[in-house]
């Protein structure tokens, strides 16, 4: 078992950056693949960024390619999204996930997931 929380979320101008944390507790991360999910009111999760166990392979979705970028430091238990550029659309709580490859894209693979951090962009 391993247990997510996340951190950095917050309010900011379109244009910005926010850097999300997700820590991880329970057992070490370079066990799993990880990812980032996001949700919108009214809107369904939808996949974000995702990184291989050993950081060495990332994906992200269509809509964050060169805006985003995830990372993490297996030594500290700790992912990270960093996020440029932000648009009011990116707007949404965003969950840290784990416990599924790399390249799964959809939130049902994965089997721990943080509790979320809001999100805000405003134009």
């Amino acid at each position: 078992q391993v247990q997510l929380v996340e951190s950095g979320g917050g309010l900011v101008q379109a244009g910005g950056s926010l850097r999300l944390s997700c820590a991880a507790s329970g057992r070490t991360i370079s066990s799993y693949d990880m990812g980032w999910f996001r949700q919108a009111p009214g809107k369904e999760r939808e996949f974000v960024a995702s990184i291989n166990w050993s950081g060495a392979s990332t994906y992200y979705a269509n809509s964050v390619e060169g805006r985003f970028t995830i990372s993490r430091e297996n030594v500290k238990n700790t992912m990270f999204l960093q996020m440029n550029s932000l648009k009011p659309e990116d707007t949404a709580v965003y969950y840290c996930a784990a416990g599924a490859a790399a390249s799964a894209r959809f939130p049902l693979a994965y089997s721990y997931w943080g509790q979320g951090t809001h999100v805000a962009v405003s134009s």
